[in-house]
């Protein structure tokens, strides 16, 4: 359940588009939880703000799982959430991720590609070396940007956006997410969240035709705390 107000996450807001810093609790659409959706919660946020009669249009970009925070857009007209679509499927929404991992991965940077196919029932993907039936080809590049005495920051670039890539690319490297119970990690922190985060998001406004880049804060905690400071020169 949400804690704080949405107001404190948005981070980018227009006529045409609106950019909020997802918490691990947000949900992005209804699910069989029967919990309130972000999209229903920026709904209600859009009509208060601006006194809308009736329905608010509120268009779903692209999605982040539960347990993941961070940057994540919404688009306040058709116009802009059919162009934000052609331009996500077309690779023009770039997207870096930070994600805390514990075993150190085998080289400091490296692009992965390989194959993944997802399990409906499970609600899990598994990933290949080589194509096989009904797989999707994924592919990131990841760097090692921070380290502490237990844990290792990776600073990922995401190239295709597959189910669960992420997780489950890494958790193949012999590298699970902290708390990502689903792909190996051995104990699930205590408010259900893992740690992935998306930190940044660029794009060309799809109506205005300007440069969008935003950065998201992740969650406050120790451990993000830590990487957040040392990320930024300044480690306390």
């Amino acid at each position: 359940m949400r804690k704080n107000s949405i107001e404190q996450d948005i981070l980018y807001e227009d006529n045409h588009l609106i950019i909020v810093n997802k918490q691990p609790s947000d949900i992005v659409q209804g699910d069989k939880t029967g919990d309130i959706p972000l999209s229903e919660t920026l709904k209600s946020y859009i009509k208060r703000k601006y006194n809308k009669p009736g329905e608010v249009f509120l268009g779903v970009v692209h999605r982040l799982d539960r347990p993941v925070s961070g940057a994540l857009v919404f688009a306040r007209t058709s116009k802009a959430l059919s162009r934000l679509n052609i331009m996500l499927r077309d690779g023009k929404i770039h997207k870096t991720y930070w994600a805390i991992v514990k075993n150190c991965p085998p080289e400091t940077t490296d692009h992965l590609v390989q194959y993944l196919t997802r399990n409906e029932e499970k609600n899990k993907s598994f990933v290949y070396d080589h194509p096989v039936s009904g797989s999707q080809k994924a592919e990131l590049i990841y760097r090692v940007t921070g380290q502490s005495k237990l844990y290792y920051l990776l600073e990922i670039q995401l190239l295709t956006g597959r189910h669960h890539q992420i997780r489950a690319q890494l958790a193949t490297m012999g590298c699970p997410i902290k708390g990502d119970l689903k792909y190996g990690y051995p104990r699930s922190n205590p408010d259900g969240s893992i740690h992935l985060h998306a930190r940044t998001i660029e794009f060309i406004h799809p109506v205005k035709n300007e440069l969008i880049s935003i950065s998201a804060d992740p969650p406050e905690d120790k451990l993000w705390d830590y990487f957040l400071a040392s990320q930024s020169g300044s480690i306390y």
